[in-house]
């Protein structure tokens, strides 16, 4: 699936991009997607499952560090106290609408215990997120089911990753125009070489005043075309899920600081965090393979002292920013990536005009 990314209007960011710009860039990881677009009226499909591996579909069960951070609590991340408690991340990550978390979770599970059979001899805590489909999704419908979530972990590949209406951002919206799905990287030099920061967002959240690209205040200067001025909810409801992952040797508080760095790059695009948004952050190492144990199978002989390698604190810096500037790219690259959607009822989501932003951007 090829679509436009911000870089194509001629949208510049700062930093260095890795090879794709996407979180596949942290090697080993593996995104997959499954996305329903089906009917019309009340009972209108437009939702789906994506599905974040990351050491890939070989790699299921040895553990990352892993940490989080919830700027506003208004949503879910399933796993997230087991993750709080250890401090590791053994499952892969799923993404998909509000009411979906529950069979998503399960696919989960049965995709584990299809393909990786000695470690669902243990007990299994899948994190699931979510963000809310309910404008243009028969959200209530139960469409998302285990077989989906089991799909989309089928597809998961390194590579280009898809972005816009895709996977569990096929039926989001952000600044009230389409949003979904977007993904960007930065390479971060430390010594003679560099380590690779990816980020992958859902992005479902904002208002259309909000809205700011490159410092221009684009949602102010695009009031038109907004159905969302005439919805119920609250402005900028909706939700963003992010997932950071790198190969940077990060402890677990590590990871969680760099968590909670997102913010920082949701506001450079102009978001203040709407009570009614659900804000939820993880991050993730892909380093020290094989060193960290968590499970009954994989713990090592009693006696055994584990020994892992860890970026020091005094150089995280560059990675902090790395975060940032990642995550103002993923959430750009899903709205010039959407297309207009017509959903539940009817109820149309715009594509964000590219032709004004790069006139607005006088590009």
């Amino acid at each position: 699936m090829t679509t436009t990314r911000a870089r194509d209007l001629g949208i510049r960011f700062d930093g260095t991009q890795g090879t794709g710009n996407a979180i596949t860039d942290v090697s080993g990881v593996e995104v997959g997607f499954t996305t329903l677009i089906d009917g019309d009226g009340e009972h209108a499909v437009r939702t789906g499952v994506t599905a974040i591996l990351p050491r890939g579909r070989g790699g299921v069960g040895n553990s990352c560090h892993a940490g989080m951070y919830s700027m506003n609590g208004n949503g879910e991340l399933t796993g997230a106290h087991w993750i709080a408690e250890t401090g590791m991340l053994h499952l892969p990550i799923g993404i998909t609408n509000s009411h979906a978390v529950g069979p998503v979770h399960l696919g989960i599970i049965d995709w584990v215990i299809a393909n990786h059979p000695h470690i669902a001899r243990e007990w299994l805590l899948p994190t699931v997120g979510e963000t809310y489909d309910g404008d243009l999704n028969d959200i209530n419908g139960r469409h998302v089911t285990e077989e989906h979530a089991v799909a989309a972990l089928d597809a998961a590949r390194g590579g280009p990753v898809a972005e816009g209406n895709v996977g569990g951002g096929t039926g989001m919206n952000c600044y009230a125009f389409k949003g979904g799905t977007g993904t960007a990287s930065r390479l971060v030099q430390y010594g003679d070489g560099a380590y690779t920061v990816g980020v992958l967002l859902q992005a479902n959240f904002g208002d259309r005043h909000e809205l700011v690209i490159q410092g221009v205040p684009i949602g102010r200067n695009i009031p038109e075309d907004n159905p969302f001025a005439e919805q119920s909810s609250a402005p900028g409801a909706g939700s963003v899920i992010v997932v950071v992952a790198t190969d940077a040797p990060l402890l677990p508080q590590q990871c969680q600081a760099l968590a909670r760095r997102v913010p920082l790059g949701l506001a450079r695009t102009g978001t203040t965090g709407s009570h009614f948004s659900g804000d939820i952050f993880i991050a993730f190492s892909t380093a020290n393979q094989g060193r960290l144990h968590v499970g009954w199978e994989t713990r090592p002989a009693p006696g055994t002292l584990a020994s892992v390698d860890v970026l020091p604190w005094a150089y995280l810096d560059g990675f902090y920013t790395a975060t940032v500037e990642a995550v103002e790219e993923a959430t750009v690259n899903a709205l010039v990536a959407a297309e207009t959607l017509v959903g539940r009822n009817g109820f149309r989501s715009p594509k964000l005009p590219l032709d004004r932003v790069k006139e607005l951007l006088s590009l």
